[in-house]
């Protein structure tokens, strides 16, 4: 793996992602709120990461590996959080009805 041989514009491409799904789970955590949220998106999402990882380990071994890492496990951690509180999520729109 080498530490110097990539695209600086896909490394900016993965740190705009790595700052924004924090917000999203922070969201999650401080509000317990996650209706409006997609978990067929964020499936893909991970899914998208998941062919990046295989990519970099196949085509271009490089250290950017590890920013598509840590985004796969950030944006499961906010599906995590999605199905943690879907169901209370549900159960208060029906009461409020």
């Amino acid at each position: 793996m080498t530490l110097h041989d990539f695209s600086i514009w896909e490394v900016l491409f993965l740190i705009c992602f790595a700052v924004s799904w924090p917000i999203s789970i922070i969201k999650a955590l401080r509000t317990k709120v996650v209706i409006g949220k997609s978990p067929i998106f964020m499936a893909l999402v991970i899914l998208g990461y998941i062919f990046g990882i295989i990519h970099k380990m196949l085509y271009s071994r490089d250290i950017v590996i590890f920013l598509y890492v840590f985004n796969a496990l950030l944006v499961s951690i906010d599906l995590f959080l999605y199905f943690l509180f879907i169901g209370k999520n549900k159960r208060d729109l029906q009461q409020n009805q």
